[in-house]
């Protein structure tokens, strides 16, 4: 069954993906298809799994580590406070890591839950535009690279699900 994951990571794959922030060694970074909290990203594996049980420790510990690459990346790139990170696949057999930049500004009873407490209105307002959230793009993008996070520093690095 193909999933908006494995059509996202397909994509990417292609240069089609508008949202791609960066090739890492686990898979794609990618800001959501949702900015209601601006600089929402996800990180798609590539290849695609169902879950985080169906990668080795090693691809397990290589998908965590490229999370939280993105995780400090937001945090040295927007005024978030703290950062959020979910992994669900419910909806979708397909692994896929959420990371959310919480901020104080963040409404008093939303900013101590889960983002998906928010009303499905206010999530589902503020879509990615390839324009108006460039910026967010590159910036986190600036970080990952200069910390030898993206592809461009990983060359010769195995990937998840590569050749053993």
């Amino acid at each position: 069954m193909l999933t908006l994951v494995h059509e996202g990571v397909d994509l990417a794959k292609r240069g089609k993906n508008q949202s791609v922030i960066c090739r890492l060694r686990s898979g794609w970074a990618v800001l959501g298809d949702s900015q209601f909290i601006l600089g929402y990203c996800l990180l798609l594996p590539d290849p695609v799994v169902p879950s985080l049980n169906d990668l080795s420790e090693g691809e397990r510990a290589v998908f965590l580590l490229d999370m939280a690459a993105i995780g400090d990346a937001l945090m040295a790139t927007t005024d978030a406070y703290r950062i959020n990170y979910e992994i669900l696949g419910n909806s979708d057999p397909a692994l896929r890591a959420h990371i959310f930049p919480r901020r104080l500004n963040e409404p008093d009873e939303y900013r101590s839950g889960p983002v998906f407490l928010y009303p499905r209105e206010v999530r589902s307002r503020d879509r990615f535009d390839p324009v108006r959230h460039d910026e967010s793009r590159n910036s986190i993008k600036a970080f990952l690279q200069a910390n030898g996070h993206s592809s461009l520093e990983l060359e010769g690095v195995r990937s998840v699900g590569a050749a053993k």
